[in-house]
């Protein structure tokens, strides 16, 4: 697959998703950028503001499988990962697998489920693979994990431990609709629908094995000069800097910063990283990676405002190759 056709199948999917889906228009860029570097995604917002909805439209506009977890406090590891049952006619065991044997695995309400059952999916987010009973399995690709969590009504839940939080490439935000016209266009497309999930008629407008195409593209033909590499790693040694951070980003945020411009980048329609690209996913690859002390968190300190003011205290590289 060339740069143009690339560069087309991009924009066909994101106005697929914007068929059904209104908001920012950056934000599906950066779920895209996500899925075409193999990066999970962590949505954090209120109720009903359209991330099942987002999270389904993509899946089927590019010929996935899509499972879909609700998470609860009883929930257990084998509900997602699956189990082996005695089959008597066969005189053995057989493997019943769960939602994680998918393409896109949406996890709703990650926190509402227990810290084991958090655990359980470490493994699949990291390795891609599934350990049950002793017997590893792959996942098919490509594979990643939506997971949302809701900013209110802590009661009941388990906050998500650093290691599980890490492993997220990005941390988003869909927000409320920003304007009156968005918020009328919403209601508008829902009389046309005739039913509340529209996005089982959608066709998918590219394969599974293309998007794969695109993924490889991703990781082997978009190129990333020097000097911005060094940006990155001068963006990333600062989030360990500042007095109210107890724990910086990790080198983990470095690669995620790494692979999420290259396939942003793809987006954007070119084959090399810009030091745009990296400013444009930067405090949603690296705010959610910062533990701050007791004090500040109590003082609701913000970790994206942490991360937007190194943005601006790093110097952008002014000369860097295009190839």
């Amino acid at each position: 697959m060339n740069l143009e056709k690339a560069r087309a199948a991009c924009d066909t999917i994101a106005q697929q998703i914007r068929s059904l889906y209104v908001g920012d228009e950056l934000l599906i860029k950066k779920i895209l950028a996500a899925a075409l570097a193999n990066g999970h995604v962590l949505f954090e917002d209120n109720p009903g503001l359209g991330k099942t909805l987002l999270a389904k439209t993509l899946a089927f506009s590019i010929d996935c499988k899509f499972s879909r977890v609700q998470c609860t406090p009883d929930l257990l590891p084998a509900d997602i990962l699956g189990t082996k049952i005695w089959k008597a006619r066969n005189g053995s065991f057989e493997l019943l697998k769960g939602p994680v044997f998918t393409n896109i695995l949406l996890v709703d309400e990650i926190n509402r489920s227990p810290p084991k059952t958090q655990s359980a999916v470490l493994e699949v987010m990291e390795e891609r693979q599934v350990t049950i009973e002793g017997e590893t399995y792959r996942c098919e690709e490509p594979f990643f994990v939506l997971a949302t969590q809701n900013p209110i009504e802590y009661e009941g839940t388990y906050p998500l431990p650093e290691a599980q939080i890490d492993r997220f490439m990005m941390k988003l935000s869909t927000g409320y609709p920003r304007t009156l016209d968005e918020e009328k266009l919403i209601v508008r497309r829902r009389i046309g629908w005739k039913k509340d999930d529209p996005t089982r008629d959608l066709k998918p407008v590219i394969s599974a094995e293309d998007f794969n195409a695109l993924q490889r593209m991703v990781e082997n033909d978009i190129y990333i000069d020097d000097n911005v590499i060094k940006y990155i790693a001068e963006i990333v040694r600062k989030t360990r800097e500042p007095p109210q951070v107890e724990v910086g980003s990790s080198p983990r945020g470095s690669l995620a910063l790494l692979k999420g411009s290259r396939a942003m980048a793809l987006v954007r329609g070119r084959d090399f990283v810009t030091p745009d690209d990296i400013k444009t996913l930067a405090v949603d690859a690296l705010a959610h990676r910062l533990i701050l002390g007791v004090e500040d968190v109590m003082r609701r300190v913000d970790e994206r405002t942490i991360v937007k003011n190194i943005l601006d205290t790093v110097s952008v590289p002014k000369e860097y190759h295009t190839r």
